[in-house]
C-alpha cells in the first residue's frame, strides 16, 4: 500500500503506532469511536515529551483533528483499512511497507499499541538498546506460552502452520512474549515485519474464530527465528494490567 510520508533525517529514532477505528474490536468486543483524540492522547503526550519522532497511522480522524494532534514530534498518516485481515494483524503490513519506504532514515524503532501503551522513558539513549544491534525488544506477560487463552486464541495457526504444536510443546513454559511493544534495529526489524506478514498472509489471512491471531503468529515467529536475540520484561516493559503508574524505570507502560 502507498501511503504519504514524512521527511525524516539520516538515523531518526522512530515509534509508531496504528489506530484503526470503525471495526468491531474483539479484544474489548467493542467499537472505538472514530474520531476521539482521548484515546490516543496519552500515548501522543508522552511521544512528544520525550521529543521523539512518532507516527500515527489511522483510517477516521478528520482533517481538524489531524490538525490540532500534529506537531514536530508528531505525523499522522491516513491509511485504507483492508477488512481481510482484522485491525490487530493489518497495522503490520503498514508498518513493513512504510519501512519499505523510509528504512534508509531510520536507525531504531519501536512499534507499540496506542491506546494502553505510554513512553516512560527514551529507549534509544539506553545502552541496553545501543549496545544490542542484533536485538529483538518485546513486552511479555506475567504468564507462560502455554494457557488456556492463548491455546484458544492460536486454534487457526495450528491448523496452517505444520510445526506449530511442535513450537507450543517445546516453547510452553516459556514467558508470554506481548506484541504490544517490539522494537529493534531498523534493519533487524524490518526483517521481522517481512516474516511475520508472510506468515500471517500463509496462516491467518482467512481468520474466521473469535480470535486475531496476531499474539500467537507474533509468539511463534519470535520463539522459533528469534528466541536467541529476545530481550523482553523490563526495562522494556511494565508489569502487564498491573497499572504500575509510577513506575519509572521501564521504557514503556502496558496498562
Amino acid at each position: 500500500m502507498a501511503v504519504e510520508s514524512p521527511h525524516f533525517p539520516p538515523n531518526t529514532n522512530l515509534v509508531m503506532a496504528c489506530h484503526i477505528t470503525g471495526v468491531h474490536d474483539v479484544n474489548r468486543n467493542t467499537t472505538l469511536a472514530e474520531d476521539s483524540y482521548e484515546l490516543i492522547k496519552d500515548w501522543e503526550q508522552s511521544i512528544t515529551a520525550a521529543n521523539l519522532q512518532g507516527v500515527i497511522f489511522h483510517n477516521n480522524f478528520s482533517k481538524s483533528t489531524c490538525k490540532s494532534i500534529e506537531n514536530e514530534n508528531i505525523s499522522l498518516i491516513e491509511i485504507a483499512y483492508d477488512p481481510q485481515y482484522n485491525p490487530n494483524v493489518f497495522r503490520y503490513f503498514v508498518y513493513r511497507d512504510f519501512l519499505e519506504q523510509h528504512i534508509q532514515q531510520i536507525n531504531g524503532i519501536f512499534i507499540t499499541d496506542i491506546t494502553d501503551v505510554v513512553l516512560v522513558n527514551n529507549p534509544f539513549t539506553d545502552p541496553l538498546f545501543s549496545e544490542n544491534s542484533t536485538a529483538l525488544f518485546c513486552g511479555d506477560e506475567p504468564k507462560i506460552l502455554h494457557n488456556d487463552w492463548m491455546m484458544a486464541h492460536a486454534e487457526n495457526l495450528r491448523k496452517n502452520i505444520p510445526d506449530y504444536a511442535a513450537y507450543e510443546s517445546t516453547f510452553g513454559n516459556e514467558p508470554l512474549l506481548n506484541c504490544g511493544i517490539i522494537g529493534g534495529s531498523a534493519s533487524l526489524f524490518f526483517d521481522f515485519l517481512q516474516q511475520l506478514c508472510a506468515i500471517h498472509q500463509h496462516a491467518n489471512r482467512d481468520n474466521k474464530t473469535a480470535y486475531t491471531g496476531d499474539m500467537g503468529a507474533f509468539n511463534y515467529l519470535a520463539r522459533t527465528r528469534f528466541n536467541q536475540q529476545l530481550i523482553h520484561g523490563a526495562p522494556v516493559n511494565t508489569v502487564l494490567k498491573q497499572y504500575e503508574n509510577i513506575r519509572k524505570d521501564c521504557w514503556f507502560r502496558h496498562k
